[in-house]
């Protein structure tokens, strides 16, 4: 299964450097992704950990997906520049098919005739095996184009099928998800909540510094001490998911608000994964911030994930890295939005935002100390 996640990955980059030479292999490599996809989702049902399989299953869905998206774009495109191409050029086209057909017509006696005699058609001789091989390569140019133009347009008639079968897969894979995490039983835990205490100290704090101060007062007895340490990882932890930063820490956002975190922009229903091996603090709605996840990697340091619309755990848990955490809200969009070129490069595809806060000794601290951020996906 990671093999084939690996696979995947690979795959995605070697059409990410093609796309831009060859739109239609882009598109098609992407069917491919999504149907070694769809391959993964059969074999997790019986793998022994069907969190990691089910969590590297949905993320070859999304590279998938988002591979044919970006590779339709592509070919829509190019689609639209050889038709405009081929109609500008429709005269030329006319008169180049008209020579190659009266030279493939004309009997080759007819052709060595000339008025000025033996020398004459010798002189036209030369200058026809001059031309003739420009005009075989402008017609085989011109075939290529209109073969491609063909090939194109095939494949945009047959990705609404595969794109609806991507988009059920990866939404399949979502729900089998929740169920493996409600059911798994195997993660060590550090202490276990009490949600009369939780209950109470969300009602009697007004801001994240509060409630985060009083964490150590939702617990059920004693929490054990954790030896952790990402400290080694301090500027190389990965984001938590796939998207653009539209606001960084201490930017002020439209609404006029500054925060000490950063906003990352996602695609919709993205899966967001805790970035190290982690304790999980506190998942839930708290205050203004929506649904949100509290990961203490390490004593003292602590990473807010806010803006989820489903929220993965249980608090006291040792999850390891990787562990899906969340996922984002919004709808999935239409076959139509999807195909349709209209949004491109408008960042409409990444609707959905997460709040990223860091937290050293409940203190907030700039993330980018952090995380990486350098590799927007």
């Amino acid at each position: 299964m990671r093999l084939r996640a690996l696979l995947l990955v690979a795959l995605m980059a070697g059409q990410a450097a093609r796309a831009a030479q060859d739109p239609a292999q882009a598109a098609l490599e992407a069917a491919q992704m999504l149907e070694q996809a769809s391959i993964a989702l059969t074999e997790a049902e019986t793998a022994r950990d069907r969190v990691r399989a089910l969590t590297e299953t949905i993320q070859a869905y999304e590279a998938g997906l988002a591979a044919m998206r970006d590779g339709l774009r592509r070919a829509a495109l190019r689609e639209s520049q050889l038709t405009a191409e081929l109609n500008a050029r429709e005269r030329e086209i006319r008169q180049l098919l008209g020579v190659l057909q009266t030279i493939e017509t004309t009997a080759p006696p007819v052709l060595m005739l000339h008025p000025a005699g033996p020398l004459g058609a010798a002189r036209t001789g030369m200058m026809l095996s001059e031309v003739t091989p420009g005009l075989n390569t402008r017609a085989q140019a011109l075939a290529r184009d209109l073969d491609e133009v063909q090939t194109l347009r095939r494949l945009q008639q047959s990705a609404a099928d595969t794109l609806t079968e991507g988009l059920e897969g990866v939404q399949n894979a979502r729900t089998k998800l929740s169920e493996a995490i409600a059911d798994r039983t195997d993660l060590p835990r550090r202490f276990i909540e009490d949600p009369v205490r939780t209950a109470i100290l969300i009602s009697s704090t007004e801001t994240l510094d509060g409630f985060a101060s009083g964490l150590s007062e939702i617990s059920d007895g004693e929490i054990i001490t954790s030896n952790a340490d990402v400290s080694q990882l301090k500027g190389q932890i990965p984001l938590p998911t796939q998207g653009v930063i539209l606001h960084r820490s201490g930017e002020t956002d439209a609404a006029g608000v500054t925060r000490p975190g950063l906003v990352l922009g996602t695609r919709p229903r993205a899966l967001v994964l805790s970035p190290t091996a982690a304790t999980i603090r506190y998942r839930g709605p708290l205050l203004d911030l929506g649904n949100l996840v509290i990961l203490e990697p390490q004593p003292g340091l602590l990473f807010v994930f806010s803006g989820l619309q489903e929220v993965y755990g249980d608090p006291g848990q040792v999850i390891p890295e990787g562990t899906p955490v969340g996922l984002m809200p919004g709808q999935t969009p239409e076959i139509g939005a999807i195909l349709s070129t209209s949004g491109d490069g408008t960042g409409t595809d990444r609707p959905e935002t997460l709040y990223i806060e860091v937290r050293e000794n409940n203190s907030p601290v700039d993330p980018e100390s952090w995380f990486r951020t350098d590799k927007d996906g």
